[in-house]
């Protein structure tokens, strides 16, 4: 699942609701909308599938947000932000693993971003990402997301460099 807006583009106007789809096709395309959402900025797009109480653990601090989809956006809004404004953004959701019954499901990948910073530098990171999922009102929606990076007991420092094998 790479983060090319371009190839996501028709995949974005895709509703969450899919009900001709099995529980596990519908989720996929969801992280495929919202990898394209990510890559394109659009914060919008990019918060379409989260519940609106969904509880996040983030990699990076509070230890919780606090719930609801308005700190989804927040969030994002405040990571986007990190980012040059002219420049691209790479998104990928690599190795996704979906399980799904008829309205509830989980996925778990290893997540890529890679961006040129506003004050310099590049961002090239990869983490892991679960996310729990509800069908709600017909439509599949995040209700839990945890994000990580390993930590390197040594030092205490997160392992922010490390690569997919």
């Amino acid at each position: 699942m790479t983060g090319d807006g371009k190839v996501f583009e028709e995949q974005m106007k895709t509703t969450t609701r899919m009900d001709n789809y099995s529980p596990t096709s519908a989720i996929r395309g969801l992280l495929n909308s919202q990898a394209a959402a990510i890559c394109n900025r659009d914060i919008t797009a990019a918060t379409a599938n989260y519940a609106f109480d969904v509880l996040i653990f983030d990699v990076v601090g509070p230890l919780q947000q606090p719930k609801g989809n308005s700190s989804v956006r927040n969030r994002l809004q405040e990571w986007m932000g990190t980012f040059s404004g002219d420049a691209p953004v790479l998104f990928e959701i690599t190795d996704p693993t979906i399980e799904a019954s008829e309205d509830r499901g989980f996925s778990h990948s290893l997540n890529h971003v890679r961006a040129l910073l506003g004050g310099g530098g590049i961002l090239d990171m990869y983490w892991r990402e679960t996310l729990g999922w509800q069908k709600i009102n017909g439509e599949w929606k995040i209700v839990h997301a945890h994000s990580s990076v390993p930590f390197n007991p040594s030092t205490g420092m997160a392992s922010t460099g490390l690569k997919p094998a």
